[in-house]
């Protein structure tokens, strides 16, 4: 078993402002999957990913990556494991405003032991003419491009991406998504992806329906489709 949540609760805020915002999430997810969290916005499916990603902690329960407990991790080990294997993708691109598109990517290449070639990537992503260029240059889903590929030069285990097409339109969303795909096939990481968008669950190996901090639905994709071929 590659990535398993077991029993994770977390609650935010005191008196009446205490939330409940997930409720017992037991799952597991093998390697080299592309899994989906869908769920409205409040479902707490943005939660569990900053918790699979050891950014935010959950008050009860564990997260185990290959047998090993991100809680029992100390604080600079879970650090040092953040940095190595795991690879964030946000809808806003949070990229350093005065580097190149190349050098945006190549900043996730110094926190791995074991980085991709930077050119490979920028070729993969259709980005290498355009690796001069500074942000303010780019369009979004340039700007998005080079954002999966500062996460994904570090050939991450784990892909975490939060609404990567939140704030693109329906063409460029699906770019993005056939990237997401190519980049799953061609490296093989584990792919965790957000979104309130029911469509994109057609793509995923393993879909997770997330309502009200609960786990609703958890299966296998049978009838899985090519990201090209999503609609909506």
């Amino acid at each position: 078993m590659f990535l398993e949540l077991s029993d994770i609760w977390k609650q935010y805020g005191e008196g009446e402002n205490y939330t409940e915002v997930l409720k017992g999430i037991d799952a597991q997810i093998e390697k080299g999957e592309i899994c989906v969290l869908l769920g409205p916005s409040g479902s707490g499916k943005s939660t569990l990913l900053n918790i699979i990603g050891g950014i935010d902690y959950a008050d009860k329960g564990y997260v185990a990556i290959n047998g090993e407990k991100t809680a029992n991790m100390t604080e600079k080990r879970l650090t040092l494991y953040r940095r190595k294997h795991l690879g964030y993708v946000f809808q806003f691109y949070n990229l350093i405003p005065n580097l190149t598109v190349k050098e945006n990517v190549e900043v996730g290449s110094y926190l791995s032991d074991n980085p991709l070639n930077t050119d490979e990537i920028l070729k993969t992503l259709g980005l290498y003419e355009h690796r001069h260029k500074i942000p303010n240059q780019l369009s979004g889903g340039q700007q998005q491009r080079t954002a999966i590929g500062r996460a994904i030069i570090k050939n991450p285990d784990i892909l975490l991406c939060d609404e990567p097409t939140g704030a693109l339109d329906y063409k460029t969303s699906k770019e993005i998504l056939c990237l997401i795909e190519d980049i799953n096939k061609k490296y093989g990481n584990t792919v965790i992806m957000v979104t309130h968008n029911d469509a994109i669950k057609n793509m995923a190996d393993r879909i997770i329906k997330l309502k009200d901090g609960m786990i609703r639905k958890n299966y296998i994709n049978e009838e899985k489709i090519n990201a090209a071929d999503l609609d909506w």
